[in-house]
């Protein structure tokens, strides 16, 4: 799914946060914090409706990579540990507690890399790592999409089914939504996964039964991934499953993040 906000109106909503994270809702004291991290071409955006359902009682942060909304004047990245490293740095200031990770798609890797930093600096580890409709970083497939041109990569995003089809017919939202879109393809099909220490927090996977992206054989290889508990959860549905099935995905987040 692309996010597309025309104006300012719906980021005038973020209560601060710098350049990479954003805070939509406010939470109350002793809130365990969960930061979201987009899928290819999203934005901040996507999470706000997680941002209000869990608020007041947990406190939802949401990654904004370069290249889009309000930061379309900026370059995006290509290189997915960059901006592992700039995600990390950016959450500095909100390490004053354990950070659960939330990823979606290409999301999911860049919160695993996240992770992986976190857990090697000075400071709190990582609580938790949710990782959705995304396969273990140490699998492998050759893709190519980023190669496309404009169409092949508005076909991808109609087989993915997570996109308004009025949006991807509208010229003007294609010329804002395909630079980030790319670059972000080009971030994950050329990510390679290096040896690297455990995680050593819990690792949760969720997929959609019927999501070309990931099998559940590739999910279940996240648990290698981990010194921790490892779980996996399985939901009707694509690529996009989370948006149908929201609902059972927050309930769960909700109960992990209260225990």
């Amino acid at each position: 799914m692309v996010n597309v906000v025309r104006g300012a109106a719906r980021l005038s909503t973020s209560v601060g946060s710098g350049t990479w994270i954003r805070q939509y809702r406010t939470a109350g004291p002793g809130a365990p914090r969960l930061v979201c991290f987009p899928h290819a071409g999203g934005s901040a955006s996507f999470y706000f409706p997680v941002a209000t359902a869990l608020s007041p009682d947990v406190d939802v942060l949401a990654v904004q990579y370069p290249g889009r909304q309000d930061r379309m004047g900026e370059q995006p990245l290509t290189d997915l540990r960059r901006l592992a490293d700039q995600v990390a740095e950016a959450l500095e200031p909100w390490r004053d507690q354990p950070l659960h990770l939330f990823g979606h798609s290409m999301g999911a890797v860049i919160a695993y890399e996240v992770a992986l930093r976190l857990q090697q600096s000075p400071g709190p580890g990582p609580a938790a790592l949710y990782v959705s409709g995304r396969r273990a970083p140490s699998t492998r497939r050759t893709e190519t999409v980023h190669l496309r041109d404009d169409a092949g990569l508005i076909r991808e995003l109609k087989t993915l089914a997570g996109t308004d089809a009025a949006l991807l017919a509208d010229d003007d939202v294609l010329a804002m939504i395909l630079p980030a879109l790319r670059a972000d393809y080009r971030a994950i099909e050329t990510y390679e996964h290096r040896p690297a220490p455990l995680l050593t927090c819990p690792v949760t996977a969720l997929l959609g039964d019927a999501d070309p992206k990931v099998t559940l054989a590739e999910a279940e290889v996240w648990r290698e991934h981990t010194d921790e508990d490892f779980d996996l959860h399985v939901f009707p549905g694509g690529h996009f499953y989370l948006t149908t099935h929201q609902p059972a995905v927050l309930t769960l987040l909700r109960e992990r993040l209260k225990a």
